[in-house]
């Protein structure tokens, strides 16, 4: 699971590109046009980005010369109809990682995503682990004391955002900021019941008290 920006103003491919992410266990966020994905890579942090070439407002090799030239490092996957070496070469200079060709089969795309993500987690290391509970970035699943346990996207997003940033405490309006941007429905009753649900999961595979609550804190992972 990765949490993916993607910047498309066609709507029909938007909603494709989503729910195939979302089937791969993924956290998508839909924008339409370019400067909303430089609004939002202001505020949120992710994993990876998918932007069309031709946006409204900021076309995507600015949106990506932007993000880059403010310390942006996740890998960008550029969609174009484009096939000239020129605009290839251009993008690749504002930061462009890769580059798939519209129209696209769904499985290179797939194919293509899981190879940035990979690259990218070779450079940060393959999983993110405090005892007793570990990650693993390439495959995205956890697990306690090698045991693995089923979570959601939520549920490892909330557990893999919090594992990042031990001894902090976070809000559950925090979390929500981060986590549910694009989920207009979301509340903060939604974050705590995801939490309820992910400790419950937790404790039930023998990692008890992970999840730190305090009132008026919020929510934190302990380092060991």
């Amino acid at each position: 699971m990765a949490k993916i920006l993607i910047a498309e103003d066609d709507r029909n491919l938007a909603l494709t590109l989503k729910v195939t992410l979302e089937t791969e266990k993924h956290v998508v966020e839909v924008v339409e046009d370019g400067k909303e994905a430089v609004d939002r890579l202001r505020l949120y942090s992710y994993e990876l980005l998918i932007l069309d070439w031709n946006l409204p407002e900021m076309q995507g090799p600015e949106v990506c010369r932007h993000y880059r030239g403010h310390g942006g490092a996740a890998p960008i996957l550029m969609l174009t109809g484009r096939g000239d070496i020129g605009d290839r070469v251009s993008g690749l200079d504002a930061g462009v990682d890769d580059y798939l060709t519209k129209p696209f089969d769904m499985r290179e795309l797939l194919a293509r995503i899981r190879a940035l993500l990979r690259r990218s987690s070779e450079y940060e290391g393959d999983s993110l682990a405090i005892d007793p509970v570990a990650i693993d970035l390439l495959s995205r699943t956890a697990s306690v004391r090698g045991k693995p346990i089923e979570l959601t996207a939520k549920e490892l997003s909330v557990l893999e955002f919090l594992m990042r940033r031990p001894d902090h405490y976070f809000l559950a309006l925090d979390l929500l900021n981060e986590i549910w941007a694009s989920d207009s429905d979301s509340s903060e009753m939604a974050v705590r019941q995801c939490i309820t649900r992910l400790r419950r999961k937790l404790e039930e595979a023998g990692a008890m008290d992970f999840i730190v609550t305090s009132r008026g804190l919020g929510y934190k992972i302990e380092s060991k």
